[in-house]
């Protein structure tokens, strides 16, 4: 390793800022609805990934269960529309903790992201 050549400490240290954007970028995907399948498929392995990828599922499963209600019974369609609204305010906060590189559960529903395992 030559100490005059600064090129090999800039390749690791770009590697090192890639492999961060990579878990931050499939971190956020995780709570992008159905795009919550391309983190899995691949970062299902790094810890922190994999727990914002049980998060965004909690967030997929509720908005099914409203989809199913409200497709059953129309009148439940406000119903349906106050539940997009809080998936949507959930998902900006699950990203903001990626963004943070915090795993902080989602208030209210995060504790239900245990009952996923893989």
């Amino acid at each position: 390793m030559d100490p005059n050549n600064k090129s090999e400490g800039a390749e690791t240290n770009a590697g090192a800022l890639s492999k961060k954007d990579n878990k931050t970028i499939m971190g956020i995907l995780s709570y992008l609805g159905p795009l919550v399948i391309v983190s899995y498929l691949a970062a299902k392995d790094d810890p922190f990934v994999k727990f914002h990828i049980k998060q965004g599922l909690v967030l997929i499963v509720i908005e099914i269960i409203a989809w199913l209600i409200s497709s059953m019974f129309w009148r439940f369609f406000m119903f349906m529309n106050f539940v997009n609204f809080a998936v949507l305010v959930f998902a900006v906060i699950g990203i903001l903790n990626v963004t943070q590189g915090k795993e902080k559960e989602l208030p209210l529903i995060g504790q239900f992201s245990r009952y996923f395992s893989f």
